[in-house]
């Protein structure tokens, strides 16, 4: 790694704190619908405007990117394209802002605090609902990391979970928790808070709790000393696509150039993640959050390539970031009957083809 793209990497680390202060400070301004609380007032600096211009002629375009957690192997594509210089081939010079539990990615993105966002299907078609201008233009998980724990023998389906105690965020409420209700008969009087720790879960084995595919499992086996059964939503009809990369319409209306840039060689930072040498990428997650471990980190590897997370299904053909109408038409129908969303919603808005289904060819070049 070249020193210049150590020392921002370095600083991007450095500014997380500010990143996260702004994302509680966010809630108070009730401009679009918090998640969080805060007293910080002040406003971070970014290295891109709103309407990030052209670069002149050598120079790189500055980007900010934010993610919707701690830096994990589930971000790695996007560290890679950093640590690699990949970004800086497409003409860019890009920051990753981690997130965390108190930020509000949707109120950075359109407060201009940061240019592109790590989001998701169901907050996507919300926002259009309620006529914010914020655009998917890619979807790197073809397939939801979002899980379903039990103990073993306990469950041989998600069927067998009806009437039992499970933890869930309240977050599953506007997303996987309709589906499971209209698919799986599962009932409000079987929710119990979730406050990501495994905590009742491993003193109850009678009950099932919320995780991520490459997480929480390998937590529980360490902490509970027996390998849990897990349950992956995507292979039970749960559709939506995930870490997906969000921005502002104006930015896609003004400037399709970075936009395209951007996606593209992200893209490209996940096929080096995943089917290269991931350690550039892996240095820069441990350096964000030093809690990350190596033995987590080739866990979410391991994962993500064992189910397919990013490129199973239309990213076979299409390659990584793909998605199609008919997904997108899928998801909305499935969760409108449920009126998560409004059935008279316009849903093609929240998403763009524009900028992805180049090929798996294309970005492996």
């Amino acid at each position: 790694m070249s020193h210049s793209r150590q020392s921002r990497s370095i600083a991007a680390a450095m500014k997380r704190r500010r990143f996260l202060q702004y994302g509680a400070m966010a809630m108070g301004t009730g401009i679009l619908g918090a998640c969080a609380s805060g007293t910080n007032t002040s406003q971070p600096e970014t290295s891109a405007s709103p309407t990030a211009e052209e670069p002149a002629s050598g120079e790189l375009t500055q980007v900010t990117y934010g993610t919707n957690w701690y830096a994990q192997a589930e971000h790695g594509g996007f560290y890679q394209a950093v640590a690699t210089g990949i970004y800086e081939e497409h003409g860019l010079d890009v920051s990753i802002e981690m997130g965390g539990p108190q930020v509000n990615g949707t109120q950075l993105l359109m407060g201009g605090a940061i240019d592109f966002f790590m989001g998701y299907a169901s907050d996507a078609i919300k926002a259009i609902e309620e006529g914010i201008p914020k655009v998917t233009v890619a979807a790197i998980f073809q397939k939801d990391p979002q899980i379903l724990i039990a103990h073993p023998g306990t469950a041989d389906g998600l069927e067998d979970l009806q009437g039992r105690p499970i933890f869930i965020s309240s977050a599953a409420n506007v997303t996987y928790w309709p589906f499971l209700q209209a698919k799986y008969g599962f009932t409000e009087d079987m929710k119990r808070p979730y406050n990501f720790n495994p905590g009742p879960f491993l003193q109850d084995e009678n009950s099932a709790q919320q995780g991520y595919l490459s997480s929480e499992p390998l937590a529980i086996s360490k902490e509970g000393g027996f390998e849990p059964t897990v349950f992956l939503l995507a292979d039970y009809g749960y559709s939506p696509y995930s870490t997906t990369i969000e921005c502002r319409r104006e930015l896609v209306d003004s400037n399709p150039d970075l936009v395209e840039r951007f996606v593209d060689a992200s893209i490209k930072g996940w096929y080096s993640y995943l089917y290269s040498d991931p350690t550039p990428g892996n240095e820069l997650i441990k350096q964000a959050n030093p809690e990350m471990t190596d033995e987590q980190i080739a866990y979410g590897i391991e994962k993500m390539k064992e189910y397919g997370i990013a490129d199973s299904g239309d990213a076979e053909e299409f390659g990584i970031g793909a998605m199609t109408d008919e997904r997108w038409q899928e998801f909305f129908a499935t969760m409108s009957s449920e009126e998560v969303f409004d059935a008279s919603a316009d849903y093609t808005q929240a998403y763009t083809l524009e900028f992805v289904n180049k090929g798996a060819d294309f970005y492996k070049s």
